[in-house]
């Protein structure tokens, strides 16, 4: 279980600072608007003789004196607006102007020097006080953005990885299917962990770096977590992302920091997810900068070279893409152990279906061994997706048990889609009924292709119909023959749709591109072209590494590639005349198979072989 995390510091409240400047920007804010909004009034300004007059007249009532200015309040009218006069006092002093306001009981005010300087004091320091504290706010924000981050300033730059305590793991070997040999390698390492004294005093030294490899899905992580599980020690877990921040050094900063918690906790499993994406080769990259994650790997490396012979502390890391980490990072001394997790065979494949089963509530029909045999090329992660699948489809069809039908179901979704809700018109139907029959009929009559399993013309996904071939088992190395058969079932459809439509359609898209890149690796790195020869040409290859290959030039001339052109265009065409020749001596069973597949929309390998052997037995009658 992860760690909690810890409770937000006391740097996340509110500073009393914060708090006292916030008020004298009120206090002194509301001064200003009371002087410019509240004391709003309508103000007659007078001459000197004139404020007299109005005074002899009675119509003021107080006046207020500031230096030489005089303001007046008049003496109010009931349903009239209070009047106020201003005028300027001269600079001489008149007796006779102050015996006039006490004849007329004038009440008289006068503004003291001091307030009138402590005003223009608050008004003048007004906009420093918005500065300073606009500066404390915004610095106010900043602080509390990083402490969100990791729980303050010092968190941020230390490691964000999860922590799992010992026993708290409830992942073990027996969780894991399908990795044998994986785990025979990995078991020394686990025995180190639990008895590192039989191997100090022999003389032995653990690998520090365990590099786990294989296509995604495959059960890197699952496995990392098993071994840490098995050797009951604490687990430290990471993603290479996580070492990435925009400030520069962070990163580094958070290895040293990982490295320093799994030591303190040793023996320890420090497992970094996705190691690609810090430890890239140097210096590949467009412009060779020296960034960020450059300094990351570097620390990595230090850390690494910096392990005690038997400090008991192990890193185990995965990738999907060891082509393209960094050399240093691959040599003895640091991950010099590489273990490989390939597509499971069918038996692991069976066994993984039987532990994602466990919970799920099944008929006692379910036949996982038959299920494995039609998941070819499915990983651990895709045969976990399927019993979901179909637990979810059998809770919506309202099902206490999932059957064995809705894992079916489920396969036929994760490979092909959802079946789509429009409906195709007849001329369309008969087309696609053409162009599939094609395809199963060629799997059955060319000798090295795979079985057929099913076909169907039911929309699914982007595709209009499907054939589904199986193969008889697993296969890590393809014949010549069976490399060209699989181009003539691509070239099926599109050699039936000619044969009886006489014109073709951008349904075979997707099988010339297929066909197409399947010829080229035969021709440009298998060595199956007599022209070309046993030579290996870069030509075709997946997932480019961005910065190293196009850096590198091509390792052909201009001749070279037009004759690779010319090979792979030789070979497709003359297996499309093959396939030409073999459908039409069999026209008649391709028709009647489109005919019932237009029919019924889906058939399987039996239904299809009853109704060619029924057609050859009613020919040979007649």
């Amino acid at each position: 279980m992860p760690l909690n995390k810890p409770p937000l510091p006391d740097t996340l409240k509110k500073s009393p600072w914060s708090n006292l400047l916030m008020l004298l920007f009120l206090v002194a804010s509301l001064m200003v608007l009371y002087n410019f909004f509240g004391e709003q009034k309508e103000v007659e300004t007078l001459s000197y003789n004139s404020f007299k007059t109005e005074i002899g007249q009675g119509t003021i009532k107080e006046i207020m004196i500031d230096k030489d200015q005089v303001t007046a309040a008049g003496r109010r009218v009931p349903g009239q607006k209070p009047h106020y006069y201003r005028t300027v006092l001269p600079p001489f002093q008149d007796k006779a102007f102050f015996d006039l306001l006490e004849k007329h009981h004038v009440e008289i005010r006068v503004k003291s020097q001091k307030e009138s300087a402590l005003w223009v004091a608050l008004v003048s320091m007004l906009p420093w006080l918005l500065f300073l504290w606009l500066i404390f706010f915004f610095a106010s924000r900043m602080r509390q953005h990083m402490d969100n981050v990791q729980g303050g300033l010092l968190n941020f730059i230390k490691s964000t990885a999860k922590k799992y305590e010992k026993r708290r793991s409830a992942i073990g070997y027996d969780d894991v299917a399908g990795l044998e040999n994986a785990k025979k390698e990995l078991a020394e390492v686990v025995d180190f962990l639990k008895n590192p004294v039989r191997y100090e005093q022999i003389g032995a030294q653990i690998p520090k770096g365990i590099l786990l490899m294989g296509p995604p899905g495959t059960g890197k992580t699952l496995l990392a977590k098993a071994v840490a599980g098995e050797a009951d020690v604490p687990f430290f877990s990471i993603s290479g992302s996580e070492f990435v921040e925009v400030f520069v050094g962070v990163g580094a900063s958070r290895v040293r920091d990982l490295f320093e918690s799994a030591k303190k906790e040793a023996p320890a499993i420090v497992f970094i997810d996705e190691i690609d994406s810090i430890g890239r080769a140097r210096g590949a990259g467009i412009g060779g900068g020296y960034d960020e994650k450059e300094q990351t790997l570097n620390q990595i490396l230090s850390e690494l070279d910096g392990f005690e012979p038997n400090e008991q502390v192990v890193v185990l890391a995965a990738t999907n893409r060891p082509d393209i980490l960094d050399p240093a990072l691959l040599r003895p001394g640091r991950f010099d152990r590489k273990i490989i997790l390939a597509m499971p065979s069918k038996e692991a494949r069976e066994k993984i279906l039987q532990i994602h089963t466990k919970k799920v509530r099944k008929e006692a029909s379910v036949d996982l061994a038959k299920l494995a045999k039609l998941t070819v090329g499915f990983n651990g992660a895709d045969l976990k997706n399927l019993v979901n699948e179909a637990a979810m489809y059998a809770a919506r069809q309202k099902k206490e048990k999932v059957t064995q039908d809705d894992l079916l179901y489920a396969r036929d979704r994760i490979l092909m889609g959802i079946e789509q809700e429009f409906a195709m018109d007849e001329k369309d139907k008969k087309r696609v009924a053409i162009h599939e029959a094609g395809h199963a009929l060629t799997a059955l009559l060319l000798k090295h292709a795979d079985p057929l399993e099913k076909v169907s013309i039911i929309p699914r996904g982007w595709a209009l119909g499907a054939t589904e071939q199986l193969p008889k088992k697993d296969m890590r190395n393809f014949p010549q023959s069976y490399l060209l058969d699989k181009i003539g079932v691509m070239l099926g459809g599109r050699v039936s749709e000619q044969i009886l439509l006489h014109e073709l359609s951008s349904g075979a898209a997707n099988d010339l591109e297929e066909a197409t890149a399947l010829a080229v690796h035969m021709v440009c790195q298998w060595g199956m072209s007599s022209e070309i020869g046993p030579v290996h040409y870069k030509r075709g290859e997946e997932h480019v590494f961005l910065g190293r290959e196009m850096a590198m030039p091509k390792n052909f001339s201009e001749a070279t590639a037009k004759l690779i052109d010319d090979e792979v265009r030789m070979l497709i065409t003359q297996k499309e005349e093959e396939v030409t020749r073999l459908l039409n001596v069999h026209k008649e069973e391709l028709t009647l198979l489109a005919e019932e597949l237009q029919e019924r929309e889906t058939m399987n390998k039996e239904e299809i072989e009853i109704l060619l052997q029924h057609s050859k037995k009613t020919s040979s009658a007649e």
